[in-house]
């Protein structure tokens, strides 16, 4: 945990003799989860327990579009998920004892692209993307559940650089610490989508790029999800917890 070192000066009896207090730091790191299309925050609050047993503030939520919400699934857009998602984390932010400098979002699929674009309008020291999921430009206002299937799938098949994709620009300019999960067999976000992605983050401070041998998507096996789980806590405790400690 990082200290903070304050000389001081004691008086006694007419005379000054000089002291240092140590303070540890007591502003502790935050992490936002996003969840992914069709998903919710339940599975997230498993993470989020574990770490917040770490010394993390985390907040967990449900875009619109899920769960007590559900029935503007037709009609919500990446526009207003992505103003949800900015308003998580400004409630985040301004939570008591957490230090804003050192936010970390955790996104999954749908949840990893808007994370990314997260990035280009507020400050994230950490960003961990399980599976992110890739959209074009275009259509930006269309509901989500509208976009033409077969062309996002010709889109995570293909090679896509940053200057032709939002999201990819701004993994581009992303100077923090990157964790990239891939899942082998995913029929949802293909190798080709993650490769786009980690050739976007040039500028990364650190890139740690893992695949889970045999997984789809939604890690449907018991023995996927725990091997990503094993992923995420072991580099929150290097990335987040080692900074707290100094390492």
């Amino acid at each position: 945990m990082t200290t903070h070192i304050e000389d001081i000066t004691l008086a006694v009896a007419g005379e000054d003799i000089a002291g240092t207090v140590l303070r540890p730091q007591t502003e502790l790191p935050g992490i936002l989860f996003v969840h992914g299309w069709g998903g919710s925050q339940q599975r997230d609050l498993e993470h989020a327990l574990k770490l917040a047993g770490l010394g993390c503030i985390c907040l967990t939520f449900d875009l619109r579009g899920h769960e007590a919400t559900s029935a503007q699934r037709q009609t919500v857009t990446r526009e207003q998920n992505l103003a949800d998602v900015v308003a998580a984390y400004d409630r985040l932010a301004a939570q008591p004892a957490l230090d804003a400098s050192n936010i970390a979002v955790i996104g999954t699929s749908y949840g990893g692209y808007l994370a990314t674009l997260l990035t280009a309008v507020r400050s994230v020291r950490w960003l961990a993307l399980r599976v992110p999921a890739i959209y074009p430009d275009d259509h930006w206002d269309t509901p989500k559940q509208a976009l033409d299937r077969e062309a996002l799938m010709r889109l995570r098949h293909s090679r896509c650089a940053p200057q032709d994709n939002r999201a990819l620009a701004a993994c581009a300019r992303f100077t923090g610490d990157v964790l990239l999960v891939e899942s082998e067999h995913d029929s949802f976000v293909p190798h080709p989508t993650v490769m786009n992605y980690r050739d976007a983050c040039t500028r990364a401070r650190s890139m740690t790029h893992r695949i889970i041998q045999g997984a789809d998507h939604a890690l449907s096996r018991d023995a996927d999800a725990m091997a990503y789980e094993s992923i995420l806590n072991r580099w929150v405790s290097e990335m987040i917890v080692g900074s707290r400690v100094g390492l």
